[in-house]
Parts: structure tokens; C-alpha cells; sequence
């Protein structure tokens, strides 16, 4: 299957790291990928040295010069192109992406979805990069505020969403007139090939140079490169609180700016007027969706007394009722983790829960077999647990929820979610408007997201997408997040015969 999928996304198994159009190069180290769906190879690259990244630094330079001066309609009807490809590729990158990271066929297609609606609605923002008119205290003048490109904006994502992260960053950017580099997870490897083959082709239908999309493969070590380089005015970084701590003080130490998209402990907030199958179905696409690898899945429930012993045994009544296994058979709810790390990782999780006190609902394990001879297969687990407990304070990048019994008002259950050093996604299900309304105002959720009735998962892509808090406080996506592509300038025009000059100050000339 994998060899046909590749042929139908034009690379090769035996691909290299960095790009100057087609030609991909890459004189570094190789890296064999992994499928955690079957624990069979996909295929080999190579990393990119110093000298090859500067290469890469030089072109995307270059191609900036040329790029900026194309009308922002313009650039935006080569992404609209590009959404059409990504259209005609859906199938093969969707299969890609599952196979690759490990999630659903369905979650991959979504995500190849999200890249087509990203593009579509940068398409539409391409001709409205508004700026702002207003009034000069001096006579004669007029004064307004306009949007320029950036140059080059470096984009380092994580494995969880391989391809939907580096389209936000990349049509939002090139329709501002930005050239993009992008630095994926050395994991999912061949998901960046691929997206990066779809869009040199695009761009070279169009007779534009190479250098607009730049690809580089690399470990954490090609990421400290880019945010010490001061070629690169902004980084955005999607990945762990520790990651992006180490990203902000590198870019900040140079004056740049940084995009950063981090961890997420996000809960669902479940009051006594809660529709109870909403809260179920809500709660289990949150926590074992991507086998709980989304930045925004649910890791927290604060479940109101009253109706605690109704969402335990709705819990387990609908977990029993999970398939685990190959990703792309369409029966399984949940696939594999990343890799055998990541399984090594939730069972010390599990292991802190026992010391914590933590009483096991459902316990999942590493799951053995014919069927999970990856390695990477686990079953999810359900813990009831107090919410001071070290290990809920923490992001644990699997699929475990922590059920949590609150008491009395809203207000209580809004104490206990805010109270992690995370503020990425939250939600709240409940038919009480007062309630409701609480969690959304200025003294409720203190998450980037916060949702009434729906789960922390999932964003449409008509609003802005992050967090505030440890979660890094970098808006991607919808809304005016373009405007963080961009550079803000005044400017201040004289009509007049006459140089007023402030303080009244005045030359005899």
C-alpha cells in the first residue's frame, strides 16, 4: 500500500531532507522511518548540514525579493491552485498521514481537509489585508497603517498533525507575501515530502522560482538554528512547553518574534443539567481520538457530584465498546501511539497515578499480539483522581483521562480548570445559561478555546487557534491571526506647501 500511495504523491522511499525544487538534498545524517501502524519501514532520509541549511536560507532570501512584489490576489490564486491539488491528493495524503503518524483514515482525511479550507480561506483574506485610516492633528496630512511581508517565516511542527499545521502557517503567509521554511517532526518525515512536492508544483506551474516553500529535515538541533537565525523574523513552533521555552528565549535574545502553539491539559466541565450523551460522545472523541495525541484533547473531566456516578458508568459502558487496532480499517475508533517511547511514557503516567493515590476506573496497557506487533498499540485508561495531583498538572501525550468530582457552584469547577499552568482548550456541557455564561466570561476559563457543549477537540478554521498560559499564546489560523505574518507600519503623508513642526518650534528661512 505504501509504495502505491508514495507513486500517487510523487516521492520516492529513499528521499533526502532539504529542497531546492525537485532536487531534493540532504547530506546529513539518515533516518529510517517507521510505521507505528505495523512496525514496517516507509522509507529513508537524510538530515541537512549547516551549509545545506544555509543554502536553503539563501534561496528562500532570494525568492522573497521576488515573491513580495506579486500582488497579495495573486499570490492568493496560486494557494487557491494549491487547494485543488490538495484536493485531487486528499486520498493519498490522507492515507499518508494515517499510516505514517498512526492516527484513523478518518482523522487523516480531516486533517488533509483542513489544509483545503485553510487555503480556501486565505484565498478570500488575500484581498482584504486591510490597514486603518485616521486623522492628523496638522493640517494637511493624512495618516493610515498598513501590512507588510515579514521575509522569511520559519515553521517547526510536531508529529501529531504532520501536514494541517504547516498549511496554516503557509497560506496565511505566502498570501502576506512571506516565503516559508519548514522544519516538520523527523517522525512523519514523508507527510512534509509529499506536501512539499504538491507545492513546488504549484508554485512552478505559476513559472515562479524555487525558494517560496523550503523544506528541511532535521532534529531538535536544525530547530535551535532557526531561532538563533536572524534571517528568519518569525518562528512559529508548535510542540512541548519545554520546546517552545527554549524557542521563545532564543528568538526573544535576538529581537524576533515567535508563534508558539504548546501543551494543553484541557478539561470538559460536566454541571447537574449536562445532557449526559453529549458529555459521553464528547468525552471519548476528546480523549481517544489520535489516541489522545491532540494538542487539544480532553485530559481533564470535572464532573458535578450529582451526575458522577451516571458519567462513570456511561464512561465505561462506551469504552468497552472501542476498537483498537490498524488505522486505516475504517471499524477501529483508535490507532497506535507515536512510537514505543510514547508507550513507555503513559505507562510511567499510569504508574504516577498509583502513587498519587489514583483509583483506576478503566486501566489501559500495551496491548500484544498479531495485530499490534508495532509495539505501539495501548488500550485507553480512566482514573479517578484528586485534582492536586502532581501527574494532572502534567501533559501526558496519551490516552488518559483523569475523572475528577467537583461539588456546589460552577465557580468550583472553574477554580479546578483553570488551575493548571496549561490554557489551551476547554469546554462545558450544561443546559444552564447562567452557567454557561460564567464559564465564558472574563472571570471563567482562562483557555485560548472554550466551547459550550461541544468537546475541547476540534477548531473550525475561521477562528483564531492556541492558547494562553504554558500553552504559548500564539494565534494561528482564522480571524486576524494574519496580521502576526506581517509587519505594521504608520505612515504620515503632507499635502501641503508648509513643515509644521511640533513643540511650535519654527526656523526663520
Amino acid at each position: 500500500m505504501i509504495e502505491t500511495t508514495l507513486e500517487k504523491l510523487g516521492i520516492a522511499q529513499d528521499a533526502q531532507g532539504g529542497s531546492t525544487g525537485e532536487n531534493w538534498f540532504g547530506q546529513g545524517v539518515t533516518i529510517t522511518t517507521i510505521s507505528p501502524v505495523d512496525g514496517k519501514i516507509i522509507g529513508t532520509v537524510s538530515t541537512v548540514t549547516v551549509e545545506e541549511y544555509n543554502q536553503t536560507m539563501d534561496q528562500a532570501q532570494i525568492a522573497f525579493q521576488a515573491f513580495r512584489k506579486i500582488p497579495a490576489p495573486k499570490r492568493g490564486e496560486m494557494v487557491r491552485q494549491l487547494g485543488d491539488a490538495l484536493r485531487e491528493k486528499k486520498e493519498a495524503l490522507g492515507q499518508l498521514v494515517s499510516y505514517e503518524m498512526g492516527k484513523s483514515l478518518q482523522e487523516g482525511l480531516g486533517e488533509v481537509q483542513e489544509m483545503i479550507d485553510i487555503c480556501d480561506f486565505a484565498v478570500g483574506l488575500s484581498r482584504q489585508l486591510h490597514g486603518f485610516t485616521m486623522h492628523s492633528e496638522r493640517p494637511l496630512h493624512r495618516m493610515y497603517e498598513q501590512y507588510h511581508p515579514l521575509g522569511v517565516v520559519g515553521i517547526i511542527s510536531a508529529f501529531n498533525f504532520p501536514v494541517a499545521v504547516w498549511s496554516w502557517n503557509t497560506a496565511l503567509a505566502w498570501i502576506c507575501g512571506d516565503v516559508t521554511l519548514w522544519k516538520p517532526s523527523e517522525k512523519t518525515p514523508f507527510c512534509a515530502l509529499a506536501c512539499q512536492k504538491i507545492a513546488e508544483d504549484v508554485f512552478s506551474a505559476n513559472g515562479l522560482p524555487n525558494g517560496i516553500s523550503n523544506l528541511i529535515i532535521g532534529d531538535a538541533e536544525v530547530g535551535k538554528w532557526m531561532a538563533a537565525d536572524h534571517r528568519i523574523p518569525l518562528l512559529s513552533a508548535t510542540g512541548s512547553t519545554r520546546m517552545g521555552r527554549s524557542v521563545a528565549q532564543t528568538v526573544a535574545a535576538r529581537l524576533g518574534k515567535s508563534l508558539l502553539e504548546l501543551g494543553g491539559n484541557n478539561a470538559i466541565i460536566v454541571t447537574p443539567s449536562a445532557n449526559i450523551k453529549t458529555t459521553i460522545i464528547g468525552t471519548v472523541f476528546g480523549a481517544v481520538g489520535t489516541a489522545g495525541q491532540r494538542c487539544t484533547s480532553t485530559r481533564r473531566l470535572i464532573v458535578h457530584e450529582d451526575i458522577y456516578e451516571q458519567i462513570k458508568n456511561g464512561l465505561k459502558k462506551a469504552y468497552s465498546q472501542l476498537n483498537i487496532g490498524n488505522p486505516l480499517d475504517a471499524n477501529n475508533h483508535m490507532g497506535p501511539l507515536i512510537d514505543e517511547l510514547a508507550v513507555n511514557q503513559y505507562l510511567a503516567a499510569q504508574e504516577a497515578v498509583e502513587r498519587e493515590n489514583g483509583q483506576w476506573l478503566i486501566k489501559g496497557e500495551k496491548l500484544k499480539g498479531e495485530a499490534y506487533e508495532s509495539g505501539c498499540y495501548v488500550s485507553p485508561s480512566i482514573a479517578e483522581i484528586s485534582p492536586d495531583a502532581q501527574i494532572v498538572q502534567t501533559e501526558t501525550f496519551a490516552p488518559l483521562l483523569y475523572l475528577i468530582k467537583y461539588s456546589g457552584a460552577v465557580e468550583n469547577a472553574i477554580a479546578i480548570q483553570n488551575d493548571v499552568k496549561q490554557g489551551l482548550s476547554s469546554a462545558i456541557i450544561s443546559q444552564n445559561i447562567q452557567e454557561s455564561e460564567a464559564f465564558l466570561s472574563h472571570w471563567g476559563s482562562d483557555c485560548g478555546i472554550a466551547n459550550v457543549n461541544i468537546g475541547t477537540s476540534g477548531a473550525e478554521i475561521g477562528g483564531a487557534f492556541g492558547g494562553e498560559k504554558e500553552t504559548g499564546g500564539g494565534r494561528e489560523s482564522g480571524s486576524d491571526a494574519w496580521k502576526v505574518y506581517m509587519r505594521r507600519q504608520t505612515n504620515t503623508i503632507n499635502f501641503s506647501d508648509e513643515l509644521p513642526l511640533a513643540q511650535g518650534i519654527n526656523f526663520d528661512l
